[in-house]
């Protein structure tokens, strides 16, 4: 009973490892979709034109005649369902290969339920994006599903490789600090899918200034109006320029407190042999996303660049979970005779 039990639960590390890595793929292939302008290659869904296939263009005209075939962009949004849904399959095979473990105290059954549920929400996020015309409240929700089922995948994989290696390290406490860098981070994280789907990245020409200025005009009532009726169609924004330039400039504020928090995080630990280095390598992640976005303005959003942030914000979302996965419950480095210094007298 023990041997299937370690059996098992060694595939479910290795299936959640896979699933981990997969859904960064499904999110910088859904990046790269929106950054084509493929986001609305096929009007309905799940089907592209009614069909599981991309149709001629004459099967497209009698389906769909207000929409006209764009072939290369129905491939692309086409190819990003296919993957999205091989993803929910992986979900689905986690759950059901650990459901005769669920009652056994050291698996999270409950973890992979919430996985589950995540990618179901995630999957209705992604058909309203395509039937709400690209609404961006619903493209910002979608990008912060598709991270909130990567990094469950990633903490599922680390509790399961824990419980696999027979590990029983008690579980810290949590608290405020690094409370507070995850609530800025999710904050920031937010902007920046607001700003994509506002099309807002290049609302600034130059830096640090916005425009030539330091507080440009801006009208945030209206950049930041939540409750607005869903529009015709969302592609490449229905924003004026004051608008956008306010997600702008939120963004960029947005980004320097969560340097700040991040540093002070990292202050508050430095001592810690244990988390320390996880902590400097959040910092060095934080400071090279910081440096894509600045480029992104100054050169334009070019497409490689702008994958690249995104990338960027997968990695630091990762990189803070893994570092408060070790605080959490890695085991304290003791300090050796060598590292004490003698006292002179």
């Amino acid at each position: 009973m023990q041997h299937s039990f370690e059996r098992r639960l060694l595939w479910l590390v290795r299936l959640t490892l896979i699933g981990t890595l997969f859904t960064a793929v499904v999110m910088m292939v859904g990046a790269w979709t929106r950054l084509v302008d493929a986001g609305l290659g096929c009007p309905d869904w799940p089907g592209c034109y009614g069909r599981l296939l991309v149709p001629d263009s004459e099967h497209a005209s009698l389906r769909h005649p207000d929409v006209p075939l764009e072939p290369f962009k129905a491939w692309v949004e086409m190819v990003h369902r296919y993957i999205a849904s091989l993803l929910g399959l992986v979900v689905l095979s986690v759950v059901a290969l650990g459901w005769p473990l669920r009652k056994h105290t050291q698996y999270p059954w409950r973890l992979s339920l919430a996985l589950l549920v995540v990618i179901l929400l995630q999957g209705a996020f992604g058909a309203f994006t395509v039937t709400l015309k690209l609404w961006p409240q619903v493209v910002t929700l979608h990008l912060l599903g598709g991270l909130s089922v990567l990094l469950l995948f990633l903490w599922l994989h680390l509790r399961l490789r824990h419980a696999s290696h027979g590990r029983t390290t008690q579980a810290r406490r949590a608290n405020g600090w690094w409370a507070l860098a995850g609530f800025v981070l999710v904050i920031q994280l937010a902007l920046g899918g607001w700003v994509s789907s506002n099309y807002a990245g290049i609302a600034c020409q130059g830096f640090p200034t916005c425009n030539t200025q330091w507080w440009p005009e801006m009208d945030f009532s209206e950049g930041f109006h939540l409750t607005q009726t869903v529009g015709p169609n969302y592609l490449h924004g229905q924003l004026h320029a004051d608008a956008r330039t306010a997600i702008q400039v939120a963004h960029r504020l947005g980004a320097l407190i969560l340097g700040i928090a991040l540093f002070m995080l990292w202050l508050r630990y430095r001592s810690r042999q244990e988390v320390n280095k996880y902590l400097l390598m959040v910092l060095a992640l934080y400071g090279l996303q910081a440096a894509i976005g600045v480029a992104n303005v100054i050169l334009w959003l070019p497409l490689w660049l702008a994958l690249l942030h995104t990338a960027g914000a997968i990695g630091l979302s990762v990189g803070l979970v893994w570092a408060w996965w070790h605080w959490r419950y890695g085991e304290p480095v003791p300090v050796s005779v060598s590292m004490v210094k003698p006292v002179v007298t």
